[in-house]
């Protein structure tokens, strides 16, 4: 079964996504400081840097977050006046990404409100779906229907979780939604500066939301307390899924142990990666990108080397996927394959790598080969890696 777990581990709070037997994705989240992605601040703009199109945003408790001039092109002043933005103004600005290694958080003007079946966006007015929703009908008579809810200043993007759902449900959240956005802007103009004015929930909801409807089985918790949170959450958002929940009560056996959460958390720190063939591949991450070597290693296959170097790169690519999600790493990724003379066995390898990137919820997209042979990927930066996750969970503890 595909299962969601939920356990403390260190000091935080660990969710674990499995497959089968595999554990496919990682998240520790602290018990104490969570993570600020998705909160909502009235933030002050500490200073502007024109060669860098950026402002530099206040947020109270010497929290200080990165905002792109040339992304937020209009800004939600908290006294709902439009001007031009200068040094002490007071925005209304949401975590759009967490702070990474040496970099602050990134914050953005443009609100956005998730739910099970939609996300509501202010300051992109476009009604978009999910690339895994195919064109038709369906689509279709959802945009129509959407575009008559739909207010001038506010955006929607469909999710695949929606695909097939009942049009009355989607547009209820839909509304819901767009009340959320409402009430914030309203509140805020009788709200003091570095107030929270909307705390996005806990990383262990957020995968309960976040993860395909058709993927989550079972939720399993040992906690008591985050069952019964679980249950209060899934009862107001999703209650076709509150009967998917189990408090796992078994003293002898841990639920850490019972799926190996602790070897699956240590594979995800290594920096070697065995392969099934014998090939292996070594992942380095740096402050600029990620890189991941592809070795032959102890593969001593009786096949032809042309064969043989196809063979272990297919293995590799779709080991590549996999830890990629398992460890979430995002930005830019290269990934070094052993050489490939025949083009033919280049393009399969391309289109299995971009088949295996497709099934990863976050956006991941498989550039191009460049003149030197290197495979380009990019994912999108939401929270921080793993290993980022676990060193800061020690450092402060």
């Amino acid at each position: 079964m595909n299962k969601i777990i939920i356990t403390r581990m260190g000091g935080g709070i660990l969710t674990a996504l499995t497959n089968g037997l595999r554990v496919i994705q990682l998240n520790m989240e602290e018990g104490k400081s969570r993570s600020l992605l998705g909160n909502i601040y009235i933030g002050k703009v500490k200073n502007i840097v024109p060669n860098i199109n950026a402002a530099f945003i206040d947020l109270g408790g010497g929290q200080t977050a990165y905002y792109s001039l040339t992304e937020n092109r209009t800004h939600l002043f908290a006294d709902g006046k439009q001007k031009r933005l200068c040094q002490g103004d007071e925005i209304i600005v949401q975590v759009s990404r967490d702070a990474v290694k040496t970099k602050d958080p990134v914050v953005t003007g443009c609100l956005s409100f998730a739910g099970r079946f939609c996300v509501v966006t202010a300051g992109r007015r476009q009604i978009g779906f999910s690339s895994k929703i195919p064109q038709g009908e369906w689509r279709q008579e959802l945009r129509c229907l959407l575009g008559q809810e739909k207010a001038d200043n506010l955006g929607v993007i469909v999710r695949t979780n929606a695909f097939h759902e009942d049009f009355s449900q989607i547009l209820e959240e839909f509304t819901h939604l767009k009340e959320e956005y409402r009430r914030i802007v309203s509140d805020a103009a009788h709200r003091t500066c570095y107030t929270m004015l909307y705390e996005g929930i806990p990383s262990y909801l957020g995968s309960l939301r976040d993860t395909y409807r058709d993927f989550m089985e079972e939720i399993i918790t040992d906690d008591k307390d985050i069952f019964h949170e679980i249950q209060e959450y899934l009862g107001r958002h999703q209650p076709e899924d509150q009967g998917k929940v189990r408090l796992y009560e078994d003293p002898l056996l841990p639920l850490s142990k019972l799926y190996s959460l602790e070897k699956a958390m240590d594979d995800a720190l290594q920096r070697h990666v065995w392969l099934k063939s014998g090939g292996y591949l070594i992942i380095d991450v740096t402050e600029a990108m990620t890189v991941i070597d592809v070795n032959s290693g102890k593969y001593t296959g009786r096949k032809n080397l042309r064969d043989t170097i196809k063979k272990i790169n297919l293995e590799a690519a779709v080991e590549v996927a996999y830890q990629l999600r398992l460890r979430n790493l995002s930005g830019i990724i290269v990934v070094d394959f052993i050489d490939m003379e025949c083009s033919e066995d280049q393009e399969e390898l391309m289109q299995l790598l971009s088949d295996c990137c497709k099934k990863d919820p976050i956006k991941t997209t498989v550039v191009d080969i460049t003149m030197l042979g290197l495979v380009e990927i990019t994912r999108k930066k939401t929270r921080k890696p793993f290993r980022e996750q676990i060193e800061e969970g020690v450092h402060k503890t």
